[in-house]
């Protein structure tokens, strides 16, 4: 293959899609790339965009970056736009003045947000949801409104509506249609849809045609609807669909359709076959497919053919799994029974708000489609058996019906699937790949993600791909150990049953009786806090001595020089005068470094291990206690200040702040925990980091769970909404003391969620719903701990026995004298290696 030049008109998935596919084909040497982008940023993920308003930042939703597009010498224009085409010359020309030569052109374009003619749509704060541009500038709106109507029921639409309830605005969404996602869901599923969205607090208008957008009397606009009726809001949000954009095709005189979209070939080429058009902007048979997998299609398409290759475009399977509100919504197929002969089976089940229904052909024996809401568990297996052309069982109704306790899941099992089996569409990764990884010596999710890429796009697939994993190395033989150590045959949860059921107090009591051995530097510190999160016993007690890490056994964080940190409680980072006066006091009596942590709380840092009673005697005499800093617990409730002193303020966020620190100080856990309370939507305190994480809004609190910083940032997911004082602080003591309990060793709580069966959802059934009656057992659990909170300081400054240990050496009183500083910024600093080298040379 010639060096030719190619120019990708579009930088958004698909079009960086493209680039990936060409860059890892055999041509890549052979081809230079150029890719132009109208936005200020390169390709991002739009699947994901409503994420952005639960945290995830520019770099979170990002799919690439410069230096990764430099690496493999990709050329891209940002916040640049391509203007015209001239097919002749072969050339492009850039809003900049720009023109450009091409072998070969990609149109990958995408699609624009349709705002129906209504008079009044182009006033301010009447906006599009489609980009980061977009989303900030919602954002903005959200800042000076307090209500927001989203103009279109679909699935975009209904993300909208859920941005907009994030942001603390009352939310309405006005829809043409007689139901919700007329497109995806029957009316049974779009009533119960329609249903749970109201009871979250979002009021629904269908059949409502918004004829003209005019000024308020109660808020900044009015909607006048064809019915007579009216709406007022002060932010407008058009969510009604998309276009194809397709105006460089229509200049360059390239086949269009009669109502949009670029035609194209089963290779993708347009009328001019040096020119390709994939995703959204294409028109494939008289068909827009609106979903990215798809689009990707495509792009491994165009490439191929491209680079010499005989791949073609065969349609796509329009199937969609999401999450709309936090509520589960499946699609499949024929969903609507439009198929000549179409059967259905039908299961509502109100109590549980679940609404299931199974369409098959004409002799009973095929899935032709399928609507999920509620209850999406069943849709990886339904989506194989229609997209394999599988035989139903003799039962079919089974396979949407509750699972009997006792009895086995109806159906087939992921080893019926052909190796040909598509298990992640976003990827196009068959269940041959999955096996193939497995083979090679994939055996987490962590590893087929890196080599496979399957569930990274959406994450519909995720479950599918590790029952497919799970099952490969079942074939394989492997044998997954989860025992916590050779010392006990259990993994941590197991344990913890074993400690709280048969109410084991010791380390020796639990190795007697289900041990072996002597125990070891794993199992030691980890019933350690086994035993801390139930009975909350001193943790100095002759029965926990030698369980500790070091930082427990001596109450306080060795630093590198061997010294240690001091690291008082400050609630909520509420601190007195006095207790500041105090604080620098014993910094300066000590000669201890000084630094206030991102947790809103002050380090004193190269206490010596006998200066360390003496200095926690000074802080406790001000009425200071240990910050815990040492142990796997509760760390920091970050705050900020609330309504007592900030505008923008809507509750008391600095007090909840303390009320919470001081209510779960001392929790032992799996893992260490940091919370934050904020006390507007304008997130100061960083709540969604965290992982307990709780933001103020005009409804009450909205509580987050699982976030995290370290080595894995994650951003911490919305669990519940509009919640009081008393409620949130019992779903917070469920939370806690589930993850306790189920959590393994040193597993934060993200990555503990993430491992659920059932994840997130499972995890509100049980906190929220009380799916497992444990929900009292939970609170009595946690109350038990909390009643039995002591300072550990204090308490071993009350013992003159255990003040022994705080010793350089048993039989004298000496110091260590080989501890070695320098000044800095005119603070005491460990000295370099080499100035400690020194030292101990002239000694």
């Amino acid at each position: 293959m010639d060096n030719i030049s190619v120019l990708v008109v579009g930088n958004g998935m698909v079009g960086h899609k493209f680039i990936d596919n060409i860059l890892a084909s055999e041509a890549a040497d052979n081809v230079q790339l150029i890719t132009f982008s109208e936005e200020p940023r390169l390709a991002y993920d739009r699947v994901q965009l409503s994420a952005y308003f639960s945290g995830k930042t520019e770099q979170d939703l990002a799919l690439t970056d410069e230096a990764y597009y430099r690496q493999h010498k990709v050329d891209f224009l940002l916040d640049t736009k391509v203007i015209s085409i001239d097919p002749t010359a072969h050339t492009v020309l850039t809003d900049k003045g720009n023109t450009l030569a091409y072998d070969k052109l990609v149109l990958a374009t995408g699609s624009y947000p349709f705002v129906p003619p209504i008079p009044g749509n182009d006033q301010p704060h009447c906006l599009v949801y489609r980009t980061i541009a977009d989303l900030e500038a919602i954002t903005e709106s959200s800042c000076h409104s307090q209500c927001g109507v989203v103009i279109g029921g679909g699935l975009l639409g209904l993300e909208a509506a859920n941005a907009l309830k994030n942001l603390g605005l009352e939310t309405h969404v006005v829809e043409f249609a007689p139901r919700l996602m007329a497109v995806q869901l029957d009316e049974g599923g779009a009533n119960l849809l329609r249903h749970q969205i109201e009871a979250l607090g979002v009021q629904v208008h269908t059949q409502k045609a918004t004829t003209e957008i005019v000024s308020g009397e109660q808020s900044r606009y009015r909607l006048n609807f064809a019915d007579g009726t009216h709406l007022e809001t002060d932010m407008v949000v058009f969510s009604a669909g998309i276009r194809p954009q397709d105006e460089l095709a229509r200049q360059a005189q390239l086949a269009v359709g009669e109502r949009g979209g670029i035609v194209i070939n089963d290779f993708c080429q347009t009328s001019d076959p040096d020119i390709y058009a994939v995703g959204e902007c294409a028109l494939w048979q008289g068909r827009i497919f609106g979903l990215v997998a798809p689009g990707y299609t495509m792009a491994a398409v165009a490439a191929a053919h491209l680079s010499g290759g005989e791949l073609a475009f065969k349609g796509a399977d329009m199937s969609t799994k999401l999450k709309l509100l936090g509520l589960d919504v499946a699609s499949i197929g024929d969903a609507h029974g439009q198929t000549e002969g179409a059967q259905s089976y039908t299961f509502h089940d109100e109590i549980a708000q679940v609404y299931k229904r199974l369409v098959v052909n004409q002799a009973g024996d095929r899935v032709l489609g399928a609507v999920l809401v509620g209850d999406v568990s069943a849709y990886g297996q339904l989506l194989q058996m229609m997209l394999n052309d599988m035989p139903l069982p003799d039962h079919p109704s089974a396979l949407i019906l509750p699972q009997v306790e006792g009895e086995g899941a109806a159906g087939m099992g992921v080893e019926a699937l052909p190796a040909s089996a598509q298990i992640c569409s976003c990827y196009d990764v068959s269940k041959g790949d999955v096996a193939a990884a497995v083979a090679n010596g994939a055996t987490d999710m962590a590893m087929i993600k890196s080599c496979t890429k399957a569930s990274t796009g959406c994450g519909g697939c995720s479950a599918l791909v590790k029952q497919v994993m799970d099952s490969e190395l079942a074939a394989l033989g492997h044998e997954v150990d989860n025992s916590l150590c050779e010392h006990f045959a259990y993994t941590r949860p197991e344990l913890v049953d074993i400690v709280r059921i048969k109410q084991i107090r010791s380390f020796d009591e639990l190795l007697a009786s289900h041990g072996k051995g002597l125990g070891c530097d794993v199992c030691k510190p980890a019933v350690a806090s086994i035993l801390a999160s139930f009975w909350n016993d001193y943790i100095l007690d002759d029965a926990h001595i030698g369980l500790q890490d070091t930082n427990d056994i001596y109450l306080g964080n060795m630093q590198k020089d061997g010294t240690y940190s001091v690291v008082p409680r400050i609630a909520g980072g509420e601190v007195t005068p006095d207790k500041l006066i105090v604080l620098g006091e014993v910094a300066k009596e000590f000669d201890l470094y000084t630094k206030i942590t991102g947790g809103q709380r002050i380090d004193l840092f190269g206490a010596q291990l006998h200066q360390l009673p003496l200095i926690w005697r000074k802080l406790v005499d001000a009425g200071f206690e240990t910050g815990h800093a040492y142990g796997k617990s509760v760390r920091t409730v970050k705050s900020c200040v609330g309504d007592a002193w900030c505008r923008y303020g809507v509750k008391d966020s600095l007090g909840f702040a303390i009320d919470i620190e001081n209510r779960y100080k001392g929790l032992r856990s799996p893992h260490k925990l940091k919370f934050a309370v904020s006390g507007c939507t304008r997130e100061c305190a960083e709540a969604q980091s965290k992982d307990v994480g709780i933001i103020a809004t005009e409804h009450g609190w909205n509580l987050y769970v699982g976030g995290n910083g370290g080595m894995r940032p994650r951003h911490a997911e919305l669990f519940a909404t509009g919640l009081d004082d008393q409620t949130l602080i019992r779903y917070i003591d469920r939370f806690l003391m589930l993850y306790i309990r189920s959590a393994e060793r040193l597993q934060r709580t993200s990555v503990w969620i993430e491992n659920l069966e059932g994840g997130l959802e499972y995890l509100k059934s049980v906190v929220i719903h009380d799916k497992l009656g444990l929900a009292d057992e939970l609170e009595a659990e946690m109350a038990g701990n909390i009643a039995k909170y002591q300072c550990e300081w204090k308490t071993t400054l009350e013992n003159p026995e255990k003040l022994k240990r705080f010793k350089h050496f048993v039989n004298a009183e000496q110091e260590d004298s080989y501890l070695a500083y320098e000044v800095k910024r005119s603070q005491r600093m460990p000295a370099k290696s080499s100035q400690i080298i020194d030292v101990l040379t002239v000694e």
